[in-house]
């Protein structure tokens, strides 16, 4: 099938795609604040004062609040057929949630910051792969997601390091949350000026024969 009603593309032209290109950067916002929470949030847990058996148990409350948020936030975006408000409201939750974790040394106010971050960063990937599949597909589609996830998976070495650079430098988290806030923040703006048409995810075209 065509997601495309419009146009179709080769594997070269959708690697030189500009809309492929600022997806990649779009993809490096969730790929970031990934990365950064991830690698860090034991660290942050640990420095509540608690036990290696109490960290993990509090670590993982974020990743079970997004589990159901990973579920609940795309169902709903199927049922209104909107993918770009909720795509980018996705992005801005993990952002001011980054941002928000920052002002709270209280360790339930900031699990509960982070909490609502998880919110946002577990329900982009469902959202966020609606976007380039709706306008590549086949060979296209599978040049293209594969060129997205290798330049947004490039914060997976930026991220954590710009963290513990910060860290090292500051003497605290703030400043390397408030900076990974910052990519998050970016990719949903992308994404409110490249707009999605929702009927191309729809579209139903049979491929011409090869």
């Amino acid at each position: 099938m065509v997601r495309e009603a419009h146009a179709r593309h080769t594997l070269w032209e959708a690697l030189a795609h500009p809309r492929v290109l600022v997806l990649s950067l779009v993809y490096f916002g969730t790929a970031a604040a990934n990365y950064a929470l991830g690698f860090w949030l034991p660290t942050i847990v640990k420095e509540f004062g608690v036990t290696n058996l109490q960290t993990g148990l509090i670590t993982a409350i974020p990743y079970v609040i997004g589990a159901v948020a990973v579920v609940v936030w795309p169902l709903i975006s199927d049922q209104m057929q909107e993918r770009k408000w909720n795509t980018a409201l996705a992005f801005l939750v993990t952002a001011g949630g980054l941002s928000a974790s920052t002002y709270f040394a209280d360790p339930v106010q900031k699990m509960t910051v982070l909490s609502i971050c998880a919110i946002g960063l577990f329900a982009i990937a469902p959202l966020f792969w609606t976007l380039p599949t709706a306008f590549l597909s086949g060979t296209a589609a599978a040049g293209g997601i594969a060129l997205i996830n290798s330049i947004g998976n490039l914060a997976g070495f930026a991220a954590p390091y710009a963290m513990g650079y910060l860290k090292d430098a500051t003497g605290g988290f703030a400043a390397g949350f408030l900076a990974v806030a910052f990519f998050p923040f970016l990719s949903a703006i992308l994404v409110l000026i490249l707009g999605h048409n929702p009927a191309l995810e729809r579209s139903a075209i049979p491929e011409a024969p090869h």
